[in-house]
């Protein structure tokens, strides 16, 4: 019997590149997924013409036509469970999560951050690293749950920070670790080969 693809929705708020990994990989049959839909808060967000062009369906849901981010946050789970996803991929996406939202989804969203948590939670992580002078940097794949940055980490990638590098310079290399790990994760979660248990992520396979 065939083994049915998991289902992903990809919430993303910019560029895609991450989300055009992704879809690449399920494409190239490196994942027992398929991207059935991006969503998007920006109207003119990269993303969605990636979607668009390659025939996933592509959603644009309006913040601006609700009055706070429950209500928005209640029309996005709406959209989302009509897709009846396995997994939902945060992808650039802007928009902190409500926590309403969160445990509708529990352990069922996924994140990628530009820093080796629990180092570095939210933005200009890059020149937080310079300004510290820290001699390693990374991104992390982790479960989202309501309290930013911080939920079960799934796989992490490093870097040796030289002493030359910009913030831009770590701001590139970073991307190659996500493009590296995002996909694994995923990877690992279609194959139930990971678990949350007490707040962390267990792997039934090592390899």
């Amino acid at each position: 019997m065939t083994k049915s693809l998991l289902r992903v929705v990809v919430l993303a708020s910019g560029f895609g590149s991450n989300l055009q990994v992704i879809i690449n990989h399920a494409k190239e049959g490196k994942l027992s997924a398929e991207v059935v839909a991006v969503v998007s808060d920006k109207k003119q967000s990269f993303a969605l013409e990636r979607a668009r062009k390659e025939n996933i369906k592509a959603v644009f849901v309006n913040p601006r036509k609700f009055a706070d981010r429950e209500k928005f946050d209640a029309a996005l789970r709406q959209e989302i469970d009509s897709l009846n996803p396995n997994l939902i991929v945060l992808a650039g996406y802007m928009r902190i999560l409500t926590a309403a939202f969160v445990d509708h989804f529990k352990n069922r969203i996924m994140n990628i951050h530009p820093s080796l948590l629990p180092k570095y939670k939210g933005t200009n992580t890059h020149e937080r690293v310079l300004l510290h002078g820290d001699g390693v940097h990374g991104a992390t794949v982790h479960f989202v749950t309501a309290e930013l940055d911080a939920g079960p980490i799934i796989i992490q990638k490093s870097f040796k920070v030289c002493s030359t590098d910009t913030a831009a310079d770590l701001e590139e290399r970073v991307h190659q670790c996500e493009y590296e790990i995002y996909p694994r994760a995923i990877k690992w979660f279609a194959d139930g080969e990971i678990r949350v248990e007490n707040g962390k992520v267990l792997r039934t396979d090592s390899n």
